[in-house]
C-alpha cells in the first residue's frame, strides 16, 4: 500500500474514526483503524463491534493494499503534521508516513484479524443534515449516564410517516423534539432506541456537513437490531438498545399548566450560574415567581447565600419552586430562542420548558421537562 494525501483531509478523518474506538479494547485489533487504499480512493475504518465508522478520501494511489494501525496515535500525529502533503507506505510489519521534513514509523497490527464491518441496513429515509442535528443536540443532553440502566442512556427515535419524534430521559429531566423528515415508505412506523453518545457524536459530525443524513434501519431481516447513518463521505452503524420496555414517558407532560412565566434565555442562564455558585452539588436553585419578576435564590453551606431578582412576566398564584441548576441550564441553553416559556402545574410537580416566539407564544416542536427538588425554607 502507497498513497499520497491531503494533510486536512486525512487528519479530519483518521480523528472521527479514532473517536469511536475503545480506550480498553477487548482485543488489541479494535484500537486500530484500518487504512485500505484501492482505486485511488482511501477508507478510513473503525469498529468495536457495536460502532463501525468509515469515510472515504480522495488520495493519490501508487499502489492498493491495507494497513491496520493504532488510531488513537494515529490521529495524534496527523492532527500534529505540518500543512503539507503526507506520503504513506507500508513496508513490511511497519507503516511509513513522511510529511515535509517529518518521518513516522508505526508498527502494524495483522489486516486479517480484524473484524468484517458490518452493512448498512437497508435505508428508512432522509433528513435535513442541520436539524436533525440541532434536534438530537436538543434531546441527548437528557439522556442517562448509568450504564446499569442501559435503555435510559438511548435516545428513542419514532418514526410515524413523515414525522420523526425524539425522547430521551435520566428519569429526572424529559426532552422530547418533533420534526419533518422524508420517509421512503409514506406508511412507516418504526421505533428505535440508539444509544446517546453515539448518536450525538454521530450528529456533530454530519450536521456541519450539510445535505441530507440518511436514516438506515431494518425491518426485520438482516441487521436487524441495527441502525445507520450516511452523511457526505461518511456512514456509521451502531447496535440498537433494548427499548422494548421503554416507558411511555409522554404522559409526564402535564395536560395543562396553572401558571407559566416568560423570561429571557440568556439572562435567565446567566443569573443561574452565578447564583449557584454557593449551591453544592445536590444543592437547587430556588426560584420564585410573582407579578414583579422572578428571584433566583441559593444556599451553600456554613451560611452562604445567594439571591438575584431579574425580569420576568408571570401568570397565575405566586409560586417558588427549586430545580437542579446544571439540568435547568441544559434546557435553557437547547431551546434555540431568546425567550423561554416555563408552565407549572404547581411547585411540586414537573416544569415544562419551550421555546418563545418574539410575540410570547409557545413554538411547537421542542419540550424539555424538569423534575422539581422539594424543598423546605
Amino acid at each position: 500500500m502507497k498513497f499520497r494525501v491531503e494533510r486536512d483531509a486525512l487528519a479530519d478523518a483518521v480523528a472521527w474514526t479514532a473517536k469511536s474506538l475503545p480506550s480498553r479494547p477487548s482485543v488489541p485489533v479494535l484500537a486500530g483503524v484500518l487504512l485500505r487504499v484501492s482505486e485511488g480512493t482511501l477508507q478510513v475504518s473503525g469498529f468495536d463491534y457495536e460502532v463501525s465508522s468509515q469515510v472515504t478520501v480522495d488520495v493519490h494511489g501508487d499502489a492498493d493494499g491495507a494497513a491496520l494501525v493504532s488510531g488513537r496515535l494515529l490521529a495524534e500525529i496527523t492532527k500534529a503534521l505540518p500543512a503539507k502533503p503526507v506520503d504513506i507506505a507500508a513496508v513490511g510489519a511497519h507503516l511509513e508516513l513522511v510529511c515535509g521534513s517529518a518521518r513516522f514509523t508505526l508498527p502494524t497490527m495483522p489486516v486479517e484479524d480484524y473484524p468484517t464491518l458490518p452493512e448498512m441496513p437497508e435505508s428508512a429515509g432522509t433528513i435535513d443534515a442541520a436539524a436533525f442535528a440541532t434536534a438530537v443536540a436538543q434531546v441527548a443532553i437528557a439522556a442517562g449516564r448509568d450504564e446499569t440502566l442501559p435503555m435510559m442512556t438511548g435516545v428513542r427515535l419514532e418514526l410515524n410517516g413523515g414525522n420523526l419524534v425524539m425522547l430521551a430521559t435520566d428519569r429526572y429531566r424529559l426532552a422530547m423534539r418533533e420534526l419533518p423528515w422524508q420517509p421512503d415508505d409514506a406508511e412507516i412506523s418504526m421505533n428505535a432506541l440508539v444509544p446517546a453518545r453515539t448518536l450525538n457524536d454521530t450528529a456533530k459530525t454530519l450536521g456541519p456537513l450539510g445535505g441530507e443524513v440518511t436514516l438506515a434501519l431494518a425491518h426485520g431481516g438482516a441487521g436487524e437490531g441495527m441502525i445507520g447513518f450516511a452523511g457526505g463521505t461518511r456512514r456509521t452503524t451502531s447496535r440498537l438498545l433494548d427499548g422494548a420496555n421503554y416507558p411511555p414517558v409522554r404522559s409526564l407532560f402535564p395536560a395543562t399548566s396553572n401558571a407559566q412565566a416568560q423570561v429571557a434565555v440568556a439572562a435567565l442562564v446567566e443569573v443561574v450560574k452565578r447564583v449557584a455558585l454557593v449551591a453544592e452539588r445536590t444543592t437547587p436553585v430556588l426560584l420564585s415567581f410573582s407579578s414583579d419578576g422572578l428571584v433566583v435564590e441559593a444556599g451553600g453551606t456554613e451560611e452562604a447565600r445567594a439571591s438575584e431578582a431579574m425580569d420576568a412576566t408571570f401568570t397565575g398564584e405566586p409560586m417558588t419552586i427549586g430545580f437542579n441548576p446544571q439540568y435547568l441550564i441544559d434546557g435553557l441553553q437547547n431551546l434555540g430562542s431568546a425567550t423561554a416559556v416555563l408552565s407549572f402545574v404547581d411547585a411540586f410537580k414537573p416544569a415544562v420548558i419551550s421555546p418563545a416566539s418574539e410575540d410570547g407564544e409557545v413554538v411547537p416542536g421542542y419540550r424539555y421537562l424538569i423534575m422539581p427538588i422539594r424543598v423546605t425554607r
